[in-house]
């Protein structure tokens, strides 16, 4: 398992598993949360691998640029939480759009899908301007363990 050798930091093994060749930034500590993060939801709920995150590759060039998905299936009420991240070397090059996009079309795209959310530190200027111009709306606020202060934004499916 791909996500198994990320936390053993075995990159090339990882990357075999995957299919592309992954990045240091996959084995940030960062990331590495969010891998150990997914074993457990893997453990809990088998089956639900398309549901998350997964290598962001470029096209077509064919490189890794970053990781995103959803952060589970639909729940009861059909919404979906997506997450992106994009290695430093890649900021600012419209790769996270691109993939805000790809994730807002694959959530449309569901039929079981009625809300898609997106979580953001205030202090987070760079996400703020990416989500905008999407159509999502300010739905509250909430505090992640994690992350800390999170501004809440939804878009309809």
């Amino acid at each position: 398992m791909a996500l198994a050798a990320l936390l053993d930091d075995d990159l090339a093994r990882a990357g075999a598993e995957a299919g592309v060749a992954l990045g240091e930034y996959f084995t940030t500590d960062r990331a590495k949360w969010v891998w150990r993060y997914r074993v457990e939801q893997l453990a809990k709920t088998p089956g639900i691998e398309a549901w998350l995150t997964r290598a962001v590759v470029a096209e077509p060039e064919g490189v890794v640029v970053g990781y995103a998905g959803f952060h589970g299936p639909p729940d009861e009420d059909g919404m979906v939480e997506i997450g992106y991240s994009v290695a430093p070397a890649y900021r600012r090059r419209g790769y996270a759009r691109a993939t805000l996009a790809e994730l807002v079309r694959q959530a449309g795209a569901e039929a079981g899908v009625k809300t898609v959310r997106v979580t953001i530190s205030p202090d987070n200027t760079a996400s703020l301007a990416t989500i905008s111009g999407f159509g999502f709306t300010r739905a509250g606020q909430q505090w992640d363990e994690v992350d800390g202060l999170e501004l809440i934004y939804e878009l309809p499916a």
